[in-house]
């Protein structure tokens, strides 16, 4: 046959298909080629995005000159072959499969469970009638898991739910026991799924063709009105959702084929929207009532009315911008400070840190990456010339060898550890190095469990092995690098032998690890906020940064550097300048040249002198410096360390403006508060960790009065001098596009048909680049730069007051400090209650059972939660999620400050532990 001019580029497979000629490509199935080609053939545990099986049979095809039908999901065509899939005999057996499967539902009927099972549509266009085989027994129902409710007498034991856990998302939760009529699927050892150890990714459920996995609550049932493609409001993976939605609320999510998830969602993409149906939103504009003082404590939501009154939009806008315009005029432009939001989107991030510039008058403005990857951007701007991450996460299906260190991936990036695991299953190496055992340690060839805050001298000595083994890439150095003879020098005294018994890990094992990394075809390196959250930051990332420059392991698929960024536009809002030293593009504020950039392009005069970060803003309020603040969508009052500190700070502020979606801790601190959008309440672009433009799309309305945070922005904006009159995120994203070289190429359009582009992306038509350095570095040399890091301590140190070491971190069921998540029914009844992770002989020592209540206590406050035994807790720390107010972590943490990126030391501080207190009454 002639080949098809679409496919030109690839081998095709001649062959006939009910008396048609067609094709196949190479791979592809019978039931594939099929589809392609727009011929049904019956399918049930067949899915494109799952291995093929071949169990159910309805797809059996008859293939000339064989004796037995065969499946078409699995078998392949070969150049000639006569294949019918509508001959009277595969008809037959079709229809027989799907009726034998049909007599085990329930009532031998439709499925009581959702709209849209794939046996019924296929029943019913193959006109299979009323069963005539007895049905099996039907289990009783599973409903003890607040996300999925398990029906398992709709169960066609097709494996598909297996096939999506244990190969897909690689959980491992759900088996096929027993055997004949007594084969079941089960969850773990036949445990009910609430007590087994799902993470709820809800994999299984998107997968089942019948309705015996599915969302909690019924919604199956429900058509929806419309559907809407979007992203996910959490995680840096970016996920692209697609959101089924009837009478303003979202019923349910579904994973779409998109280039960071192909399907793929965890249990906050999956379950985690309904926060913004909680009846605690904010609907209405709030002033604080005259008279009433500010304290230092939390807001009792119960006292809401006794310290704020409701206004109209007017009101509270005016109330808003006089506020800070007094301050303004009166104390001069550094005495106003603004903090925007990582989770809003990269057109409101835009103006946010334009009002603030122009608005304001000084660069007084940040936001949550200060206290993530603050350091991670700086270390990467100073040695590459550039803060974006090399690499893709997905490159790691590329890599022999990847480097996870100071992350803790399966917890903060679900969906992108299910691809690192994939690539361990094929046999990529994994090279854990964290204080913590974490959960990807189970697919891990290597565990470095080092001591915590000796990252430095560990990177040290394997940097040191790559050059006494002559392992480093010589030509790469001489051509793309400069500053190496002074890092030779300096790692003379970074011997593993040296550096062993400070981290904890023997010399051999930092050799066989250099080795592997140095020598492999393609090492990669992912981090987390493990290696930036500490007083050597910077340092740390320096570090990585010269391990992949002296081994070439950089500019190439599978190799690289990936920062991994935590929320969902953390990566976006520092590209559209919200930071205190940039502007967009990371633009340096100090240099004259960049400065009349922007002085043209917002017609106006701006300040030449980098503004204040996150904490030297708390500190600037108890100095006397700063009297007025603008926060929209950030929570310092839980987010911030040495919590009783910055609480003590947000309270003696003159005037703050809080705009958000939830009574957050902070509002509880404001003069007026702004009801806001939610990421579903909006239009707009988020930037994802692999540096994805992607667009999120408006799925319902806010509630009550909730107005779009741009306009808000745009309305305070007006009240402080600026001439804006920006018509919707598009206007602004425009403006973006001439401020930015690195995405002046992508227009609207194009994000709206093709959902994500990758920057740099500078021309109009460019594909991106998902891979950058290939061929130098954006510095003023084009070379990437050596920057030697000595090993130093933490700021605090264990004592005999405080013995031990606290780490904090994030959770799966929870995000940040928990506004959102905490406010979904599902995500908090799965993760309720405030946990402290021990080690059990830890524990032991404290006389402390599991679940029993621990007081952690620093220097500077105490909390008290409930214990939780963790083997995989270093023995001498404890580990505590931030999310939870009536048990702060950040009561406990050290403000101390990386010099060069002002990042605090979230990472480590000296505690004492014991038994007993109780948590705090919870704030909502």
């Amino acid at each position: 046959m002639a080949a098809n001019p679409e496919f030109m580029n690839q081998p095709q497979i001649g062959f006939k298909l009910d008396g048609e000629e067609v094709f196949a490509l190479e791979g592809e199935t019978i039931l594939q080629a099929a589809k392609r080609h727009g011929k049904e053939i019956p399918h049930l545990c067949y899915s494109d995005n799952l291995r093929p099986d071949g169990n159910c049979r309805a797809c059996v095809v008859e293939i000339e000159g064989e004796r037995v039908l065969a499946p078409s999901c699995c078998r392949k065509p070969s150049e000639g072959m006569n294949i019918k899939a509508e001959s009277e005999r595969a008809v037959r057996s079709q229809k027989m499969v799907l009726e034998l499967l049909k007599s085990d539902m329930p009532k031998q009927s439709q499925s009581p469970y959702t709209l849209k099972s794939e046996l019924d549509f296929w029943a019913e266009k193959m006109d299979v009638g009323t069963p005539r085989f007895k049905g099996r027994s039907q289990p009783q129902a599973d409903l003890s898991h607040p996300a999925i409710s398990v029906n398992l007498d709709a169960c066609i034991q097709c494996t598909r739910c297996l096939r999506a856990c244990r190969e897909e998302q690689m959980n491992d939760v759900i088996g096929y026991a027993n055997r004949g009529s007594h084969s079941e699927i089960v969850f773990d050892i036949s445990d009910p799924m609430g007590a087994s150890s799902c993470v709820a990714c809800g994999e299984c459920v998107q997968a089942c063709p019948t309705g015996a996995l599915m969302p909690a609550g019924n919604v199956g049932l429900q058509e929806a009105d419309k559907t809407v493609d979007s992203t996910c409001p959490y995680c840096g993976v970016g996920c692209l959702i697609k959101y089924h939605v009837k009478d303003n609320k979202i019923l349910y999510t579904e994973g779409r084929d998109g280039y960071t998830n192909h399907f793929r969602l965890c249990v906050k993409g999956r379950y985690g929207f309904n926060y913004i149906h909680n009846p605690l939103r904010l609907t209405k504009p709030l002033i604080r009532r005259e008279g009433v003082p500010k304290s230092t404590e939390l807001l009792d939501p119960n006292d809401l009315d006794k310290e704020f009154r409701e206004a109209t939009w007017e009101e509270a806008l005016d109330f808003a911008a006089n506020g800070l315009k007094k301050i303004r005029d009166e104390k001069g432009k550094k005495a106003l400070a603004g903090l925007g939001s990582a989770k809003g989107s990269n057109e409101e991030a835009y103006l946010f840190q334009k009002l603030v510039r122009i608005g304001f008058g000084s660069n007084n403005v940040d936001h949550c990456t200060r206290l993530c990857h603050a350091s991670s951007v700086v270390a990467l701007l100073e040695c590459l010339g550039s803060g974006a991450v090399s690499n893709p996460v997905s490159d790691v299906a590329q890599a022999e060898v990847i480097i996870i260190i100071g992350s803790n991936p399966t917890v903060n990036h679900p969906v992108g550890a299910t691809f690192m695991k994939n690539a361990a299953k094929r046999g990529t190496k994994i090279i854990l190095m964290d204080p913590n055992r974490t959960a990807i340690a189970k697919y891990a060839s290597h565990v470095l469990q080092f001591r915590p805050d000796t990252d430095v001298a560990l990177l040290n000595g394997i940097m040191h092995t790559i050059l006494a083994e002559n392992l480093q890439n010589d030509a790469y150095i001489k051509q793309y690098t400069e500053g190496f003879d002074q890092m030779r020098t300096h790692l003379r005294n970074y011997s593993p032998e040296k550096v062993a018994p400070i981290c904890g890990i023997d010399a051999e094992t930092i050799k066989e690890v250099a080795r592997l990394y140095a020598t492999s075809k393609g090492s990669m390196i992912l981090w987390g906020m493990g290696v930036s959250q500490h007083i050597h930051g910077t340092d740390n990332a320096r570090c990585l940064i010269a391990l992949a420059l002296m081994t070439g392991q950089i500019g190439r698929p599978g190799t690289g550097l990936h920062p991994l960024r935590g929320q969902n536009n953390v990566q976006g809002a520092s590209d559209v300048g919200l930071i205190p030293m940039v502007y967009p593009d990371y633009e340096s504020v100090e240099d004259p040249k960049f400065r009349a950039k922007y002085e043209k392009l917002w017609n106006t005069e701006l300040d030449p002198k980098r503004g204040l970060t996150t904490v030297e803003m708390i500190h600037a309020i108890l100095d006397g410096e700063v009297f007025g603040m603008y926060i929209e969508g950030e929570n310092p009052a839980m987010s911030d360390p040495n919590q009783n500190h910055a609480r003590k700070a947000l309270a003696s502020l003159e005037h703050l403006v809080v705009q958000d979606i939830f009574l957050t801790e902070t509002a509880g601190f404001a003069d007026v508060i702004l009801p806001a959008s939610a990421f579903y309440e909006k239009t707009g672009t988020f930037s994802n960790t692999d540096r994805r433009v992607q667009m999120g799309r408006q799925a319902v309305n806010p509630p009550g009065e909730a107005k779009q945070d741009l306009w808000i922005i745009q309305e305070i904006a007006k009240r402080l001098g600026c001439d804006w009159n920006y018509q919707g995120p598009e206007d602004v994203f425009n403006e973006m596009r001439q401020a930015m070289t690195s995405i002046a190429g992508m227009t609207w359009e194009r994000l709206e048909n093709e959902d994500s582009l990758t920057y740099p992306l500078e021309n109009v038509g460019d594909p991106g680049q998902p891979i950058i350095f290939t061929d130098g570095f954006p510095t003023a040399t084009g070379r990437g730069r050596f920057v030697p890091a000595d090993f130093i301590h933490a700021d605090e140190l264990p004592d005999n007051e405080y013995p031990l070491i606290f780490i904090t971190g994030r959770q799966l069921e929870h995000w940040h400090t928990g506004s959102m998540t905490r406010h979904s029914p599902t995500l908090d009844s799965i993760e309720p209650d405030p946990v402290v992770s021990v080690h059990p002989l830890d524990l032991e020592k404290l006389g402390i059972e599991p679940g029993g209540f621990i007081t952690v206590e620093s220097r500077r406050g105490k909390l008290s939660a409930y214990a939780r035994a963790e083997l995989g807790i270093q023995q001498g720390t404890v580990f505590m999620a931030f999310c939870y107010n009536e048990a702060s972590s950040n009561l406990v943490t050290n403000d101390a400050l990386d010099p060069a990126a002002k990042i605090p030391e979230f990472k480590f501080c000296a505690v004492k532990a014991y038994a007993g207190g109780t948590p705090d009454q919870r704030i909502n």
